[in-house]
């Protein structure tokens, strides 16, 4: 979505680097382009001057001017600015202190307000909540019809007393819903409305009666991200109808600037609360504004990333993979490899998972093309070997992988390719997991190991007389040596016998005098 934004920002702060002090023609430079690039990803114009405007003032501040390295310190100023005009904190739902919650939907036709109501259903239903879906959009043709196929799939109860397509009195539907959780104990009520203009003041006018009717503890304004500058105008035509208290951004997945759906925050002053971006009921999750922030920057979402993880791994499992990379469990087989990979499914789409890691924005193009069916292929290939093979990849001879490829419909090329590379990964988790590091690769502890370091050789001693006087002599006259030498000085200093000197050392007149 804002890959024209972080491209343009990324290229910016490129010019920036190596510079020992920004100068103001610097600072004045980067602004511009940074006001350039907001421009271009359809930033709201009053939102850009406030932004570029305080980046410069603090900028020109002692803390660019006295750090270390001015160019990392600007773009920490560019993130904490974007942190702000996306909302600063993280905002949550406020649930009700007497449930039910009601949570109502409000916003432009198209806006996907029917398909997030499931989708905010299956995310609360992960929160340990009870939700009821109410479907009092009456107006577009099979909007009813599409909320009950929409809750089946999310495993929620819908309340559709009236068929819609023009019939029957949304208001009635929407206090009937709320009715109906209290008396079947749902704690969350989410209310779907008919999509509107902000133009059309008969469908506003039923959004505010239907606020007035349930007294919703949330009314959420959803954002198709796409839609250009006048999403900003109809959000503040809607903020001055009917009210509401946070927006939710929907198809974030796509390819549009995005940059209005950003300026709603500043514009409404309501925070952004979710964030929809993809088509599964699952593609929907609590907006950060720093997290936002850090992937416009290409700084990643690390902690994104791990939340899903935690929720895609079983815990136990990962444990018994790990014991045995360690070789404390077994060995890993191509069975916990496969494992491993459906769970990484789980996350969702390969491509958006590594796009969470930090520079990922450097390999966008080929993130964009790649091919997820090639886990599905993998996968297939692994399916169609026999238990034993699974246990043991050794005993897969060349016979037993013409048989796979035929089994798996691909050619024997593939299935040797996936042998090949489960050795090596395998090779690679076992050292790193026994903490040696990557093979191969110094600085992670696995480059090639060092010799063990071998005893000196003993080397002739000296040559000692066969005659018994003169080897008498000889021992007096060493030992006589050994007692005349100075004591040696474990530091390769002199020894306090011998006295420096400053004058040896030709130091200058204000130094010397310190040492007399």
């Amino acid at each position: 979505m804002f890959a024209t934004l972080s491209d343009r920002l990324a290229d910016t702060f490129k010019n920036l680097r190596g510079k020992g002090r920004l100068s103001e023609a610097d600072i004045d430079a980067t602004a511009r382009e940074i006001r350039i690039a907001l421009l271009e990803a359809d930033v709201a114009l009053p939102v850009v001057k406030q932004f570029v405007a305080s980046v410069k003032e603090r900028a020109r501040g002692s803390e660019v001017s006295q750090a270390l390295n001015p160019a990392q310190q600007v773009v920490k100023i560019v993130h904490e600015e974007l942190v702000q005009i996306l909302g600063g904190e993280t905002r949550r739902i406020r649930f009700a202190k007497n449930p039910p919650t009601v949570i109502m939907l409000a916003g432009l036709q198209g806006a996907g307000k029917t398909t997030l109501a499931a989708k905010l259903a299956v995310w609360l239903k992960e929160q340990g909540n009870s939700p009821l879906l109410v479907a009092a959009d009456l107006q577009r043709p099979n909007a009813v019809t599409q909320l009950q196929v929409n809750g089946e799939r999310a495993g929620v109860k819908v309340w559709a007393p009236e068929p819609g397509n023009g019939v029957g009195n949304p208001v009635e539907v929407a206090r009937g819903g709320v009715a109906e959780a209290r008396r079947t104990l749902h704690d969350v009520v989410i209310v779907d409305t008919a999509g509107r203009l902000g133009v059309d003041a008969e469908l506003m006018q039923q959004a505010a009666d239907i606020r007035d009717a349930v007294q919703p503890d949330e009314v959420l304004y959803v954002v198709d991200a796409m839609v250009g500058q006048d999403a900003v105008n109809t959000a503040q035509a809607f903020l001055d109808g009917v009210g509401f208290d946070g927006v939710v951004l929907t198809k974030l997945d796509g390819d549009a600037r995005g940059g209005a759906a950003l300026s709603i925050r500043s514009v409404t002053g309501r925070p952004i609360m979710f964030a929809s971006n993809g088509e599964k009921l699952t593609d929907f999750d609590t907006f950060h504004p720093d997290r936002m922030a850090s992937r416009i920057l290409d700084m990643g979402d690390v902690l994104t990333l791990i939340e899903q993880a935690e929720k895609a791994f079983d815990s136990d499992q990962a444990a018994k993979a790990a014991a045995k990379l360690t070789g404390q469990g077994g060995e890993f087989t191509l069975d916990d490899f496969l494992e491993q990979m459906q769970a990484i499914r789980k996350m969702g789409s390969l491509s958006k998972i590594m796009g969470m890691l930090p520079g990922m924005g450097q390999f966008r193009d080929q993130l964009a093309n790649f091919d997820e069916r090639e886990i599905d292929r993998v996968q297939a290939i692994i399916q169609s070997m026999t238990p034993a093979e699974r246990a043991n990849a050794k005993i897969i001879d060349g016979s037993r992988r013409a048989r796979i490829a035929k089994g798996s419909g691909v050619h024997v090329s593939e299935v040797n390719l996936l042998v090949e590379r489960f050795f090596e990964a395998r090779k690679m988790m076992q050292s790193l997991a026994k903490g040696g590091g990557i093979p191969g690769m110094p600085g992670t502890g696995g480059g090639k190991r060092a010799k063990a370091k071998q005893p000196p050789k003993k080397g002739k001693g000296k040559r000692v007389s066969g005659n018994p006087a003169k080897r008498a002599e000889q021992e007096k006259t060493a030992a006589a040596q050994k007692a005349a030498a100075p004591a040696a000085n474990p530091f390769g200093l002199p020894t306090e016998e011998q006295e420096l000197d400053p004058a040896d050392f030709n130091l200058p007149p204000e130094v010397a005098k310190f040492l007399k």
